[in-house]
C-alpha cells in the first residue's frame, strides 16, 4: 500500500471509531435516562447536548476537508 492509501484507511477509520464511541454513549445515556427519574426537559437537555458534541466533529471534519481542497490548510 501506497502512503497515501495508508492516509485514507487511517482517516476512515477514524471516523467509524468516532461514530463508534458516540453510538455507545448515546446507548449508555438512553439506558440511564430510562432507568432514572429523569423529567423530560432533563432528556430534551441531555440529547442536545449529545447532539450538539456530534455535530462540532462533523463540522471539523467538512471545514478541514473544505480548507484542504482550497490550500488553506
Amino acid at each position: 500500500m501506497t502512503p497515501e492509501q495508508y492516509d485514507i484507511v487511517e482517516i476512515i477509520g477514524l471516523n467509524l471509531f468516532f461514530a463508534g464511541i458516540f453510538f455507545f454513549i448515546g446507548m449508555a445515556i438512553k439506558d440511564v435516562l430510562n432507568k432514572g427519574d429523569v423529567p423530560m426537559y432533563g432528556k430534551v437537555f441531555v440529547w442536545l447536548v449529545l447532539f450538539l458534541g456530534c455535530f462540532g466533529f462533523v463540522a471539523k471534519g467538512l471545514i478541514q476537508v473544505y480548507w484542504e481542497m482550497n490550500g488553506l490548510a
